[in-house]
């Protein structure tokens, strides 16, 4: 199927996740004084998986035929489990619009990756600029932890970063295994099943207490980390995949830490200085041009 240029539907729909995406940090802080960090994320990957079957089922899309991609797909999990339980711990020790910067230098270390490894994914020199831009504002951003903040942020700012390389490395693990041509439901039940069973067990292995309390709020964050994010999210993201031009589509993650900033200083309160600010614009510009592609 031939994919069209961005259309109306096509921007208004990019907007809301890239929001959706942004509010995910800020809906996990809120959370956690009823249920502990690494069991938001075991509740977030079990709804979603259930939800994620029930789809399937109700399309008649197979999730367990044998096509070669069991051990691909346990890696994907196991990675993506690795990156959701540093997100969430991390988000003890940093604020929410940091660690939403943090984890979105995913795409420029998944260029880098995909550079390295497919011949045909090779950096122009406006995207090595953008590298190097978003690198500059990773420096900028670790400096301003060190610098501004009453607690030092850089366990948790390192956390983000650590799960951006998980990030980037299941998606070059996906494009270059024999995950790449299955469906994307199918590599998507892989990393939300594995990771529910770790990170249930990971819990209480880290001494965790795991569900505290339940009222309003965090009932609320829930439904959205796993139903709107984990679930809603994805399958919109992959259909738009199959419609729309995927360069164009891949530029609007630049949106997903500015909201993601936004919304850590209106709903948490969290403090913004100068620096940070031109810390995220700078990663935000640097994912911008890696996503430009030859005409």
């Amino acid at each position: 199927m031939e994919r069209r240029p961005l259309d109306a539907t096509a921007f208004g729909l990019m907007i809301v996740l890239t929001m959706s995406w942004g509010m995910q940090q800020v809906a996990i802080k809120l959370a956690l004084p009823g249920v502990s960090p690494v069991a938001q994320a075991a509740i977030r990957s079990a709804v979603a998986t259930v939800l994620l079957l029930a789809w399937a089922r109700a399309r008649a899309i197979p999730l367990f035929g044998r096509d070669r991609t069991l051990l691909p797909g346990l890696v994907a999990g196991l990675l993506f489990a690795a990156e959701f339980f540093l997100i969430y711990v991390g988000l003890n020790h940093t604020a929410a619009s940091r660690m939403v910067v943090f984890v979105y230098l995913a795409p420029i270390l998944t260029a880098l990756g995909l550079a390295w490894l497919v011949p045909s994914e090779r950096l122009t020199g406006v995207q090595w600029a953008g590298v190097l831009l978003a690198f500059a504002g990773l420096a900028l951003a670790f400096a301003d932890g060190f610098a501004t903040q009453a607690r030092s942020t850089v366990i948790g700012d390192a956390c983000g970063v650590a799960a951006a390389a998980l990030w980037a490395a299941t998606t070059v693990l996906i494009r270059a295994s024999p995950l790449a041509p299955v469906r994307a439901e199918k590599t998507l039940f892989y990393q939300l099943a594995v990771s529910a069973l770790l990170l249930a067990l990971a819990s209480p292995a880290i001494g965790e207490p795991g569900v505290v309390r339940i009222d309003a709020t965090v009932f609320a964050s829930l439904v959205f980390q796993s139903v709107v994010v984990a679930f809603a999210s994805y399958l919109a993201w992959f259909w738009l995949l199959t419609q729309y031009l995927a360069a164009r589509l891949a530029v609007f993650s630049f949106l997903a830490p500015l909201f993601g900033v936004a919304f850590g200083v209106w709903l948490l309160g969290e403090a913004l200085s100068l620096r940070f600010v031109l810390a995220a614009l700078a990663v935000g510009a640097g994912i911008a041009l890696v996503n430009l592609r030859r005409r």
